[in-house]
């Protein structure tokens, strides 16, 4: 007997899903952008229009730029967009212009890499570098991205690439992105630029060996752009890095809480 097909898509995150939207088939729904509610889409268009009357440049970042390249749609109640760093005080006034407000005085958030604003029970996120500060928006994620129509507006979506490299360190206890990375790469993979997405990654290379390993075990048949020479310059460049003696922790660029909690205070492990 033959094997079963690989799934059209592969599951995302359950903290993710809209719990109201039916788990059928994807491709029997209705396209991803009218899949949200119009009050939804009208506090984010208020924002959106004054961005653009600051002359902001942002991108479509989380389910929105996730949506752009795979056309799963997952309604999480927020909007990431990505601006570049010396852009993000003009983007702070645009969103107050909107009637956004700081959420961190409901909760607390790390300011040094987003800007988290709400209003009527929408969230906005401004973004301009990783959760974890290996890398900040540059010009290359602008050259880069990807024309969308959402709705009546054309937007730019983050590139594969950098979406791919930002959800690569998303491993934490209580979320991970690597579903959304195999996503991406089932749904984009033989459009990748794979040299520009290894420079990305650098030393952190065995991180992006693993994930492509994984979804080169889950789709045999599609994974024909991965080659073994992809994987093993990632691989590499990561052995490279680990001889040169990085000293960086790199479970904290996965997550800052302790990795080995049975271990803290050994040489090596990372502490609390």
């Amino acid at each position: 007997m033959a094997p079963a097909p690989f799934p059209a898509r592969f599951p995302v995150h359950p903290m993710e899903r809209d719990p109201s939207e039916p788990t059928t088939d994807p491709g029997a729904m209705a396209p991803w952008p009218d899949r949200f509610p119009d009050h939804q889409w009208e506090l984010y268009r208020e924002a959106i229009a004054e961005l653009r009357n600051g002359a902001v440049p942002f991108l479509l970042g989380g389910a929105f730029g996730f949506a752009a390249h795979t056309g799963i749609w997952r309604n999480t109640k927020d909007l990431d967009l990505y601006v570049l760093p010396r852009d993000r005080d003009a983007a702070v006034e645009a969103l107050g212009r909107a009637g956004f407000a700081d959420y961190h005085p409901e909760k607390p958030y790390d300011r040094r890499w987003i800007y988290r604003s709400h209003r009527d029970g929408v969230i906005l996120d401004i973004i301009w570098s990783m959760a974890n500060l290996r890398a900040s928006v540059d010009e290359a994620w602008f050259r880069r991205a990807r024309p969308v129509r959402v709705r009546e507006e054309e937007l730019l979506a983050v590139p594969a690439e950098e979406l791919i490299w930002s959800k690569l360190y998303i491993v934490q206890r209580d979320r991970c992105d690597w579903p959304d990375i195999l996503n991406v790469l089932q749904a984009a993979g033989p459009t990748l630029d794979w040299d520009h997405l290894l420079g990305r990654v650098g030393g952190d290379g065995v991180l992006l060996a693993g994930v492509l390993s994984v979804f080169r075990w889950l789709c045999r048949d599609e994974a024909g752009s991965i080659t073994d020479a992809v994987i093993e310059r990632a691989r590499r460049a990561g052995e490279a890095a680990g001889a040169a003696g990085d000293g960086r922790r790199r479970a904290d660029l996965l997550d800052s809480r302790a990795w080995f909690p049975y271990h803290q205070g050994v040489a090596g492990m990372p502490g609390p």
